[in-house]
């Protein structure tokens, strides 16, 4: 059982998308002893067909699989909404392969072969920016230019239109935000929003940033809110 799960309370559930059966099966018997309900799929298209019918709170994600490689299924799961946290899984460790997974949308991206320690662990730290309980929480709303954020309902709109986001988009945001007007070098960006012990490059937080401007900037050339602080990180003025 999950600590601090109340008895009865339903399951995360996370979705395998990996073709060696060995790593599978590790990672199932694993997720389960954490308390976590797993699905599974052996090729692309199974995979994105049960994230689209089942929804589950995670997807880990092989990229070389047979059908629909891993980098397609996560390009199409973004287009089609499902905003779920995606985590890569991938042989390939090279830095392009790296920033392209990110670029399509993923939460993050594990090496192969990899710690089952540590991926167990980005797995909870991936839950955890799910929506948190709101109850009893002041109703916090930020607004710049046409945009408004939403602290309870995790929500953002531009000029009334909502805005998709994941979940680690939205805490890049909303950790930009708290910080106005201060320069955030990306460790501490890192640290705030990936936790302590994430181990990413500057890249990561570079390709969330472009993502985030090209979805609320007038003009994502010329970022007026999301300013880039040069030999230092970001800041967020607005």
């Amino acid at each position: 059982m999950i600590a601090g799960r109340a008895a009865g309370a339903t399951k995360r559930r996370v979705l395998i998308i990996e073709d060696d059966p060995s790593i599978s099966l590790g990672l199932t018997i694993n997720l389960q002893g954490e308390g976590y309900e797993v699905l599974s799929a052996e090729n692309g298209e199974a995979g994105l067909e049960l994230a689209r019918s089942e929804r589950p709170d995670l997807v880990i994600l092989d990229v070389m699989l047979p059908k629909m490689n891993g980098l397609q299924v996560l390009q199409a799961a973004r287009k089609e909404g499902l905003l779920m946290p995606i985590i890569v899984l991938s042989a390939r460790t090279g830095e392009m392969d790296k920033v392209a997974g990110l670029e399509l949308g993923a939460e993050d991206y594990v090496a192969k072969p990899f710690s089952l320690a540590e991926l167990l662990a980005r797995v909870r730290a991936a839950l955890r920016r799910g929506p948190p309980v709101v109850e009893a929480l002041p109703r916090s709303v930020h607004a710049f230019g046409e945009v408004s954020v939403d602290e309870a309902a995790r929500t953002v709109t531009r000029a009334g239109v909502p805005v998709e986001m994941t979940a680690t988009e939205f805490d890049l945001l909303l950790c930009l935000i708290q910080a106005r007007g201060v320069a955030l070098g990306r460790e501490a960006i890192f640290s705030r929003v990936w936790g302590p012990n994430h181990h990413g490059t500057p890249r990561t937080i570079d390709n969330f940033i472009q993502r985030l401007r090209a979805k609320l900037e007038p003009d994502p050339q010329r970022p007026r809110y999301v300013q880039t602080v040069r030999g230092i990180g970001y800041r967020f003025d607005g």
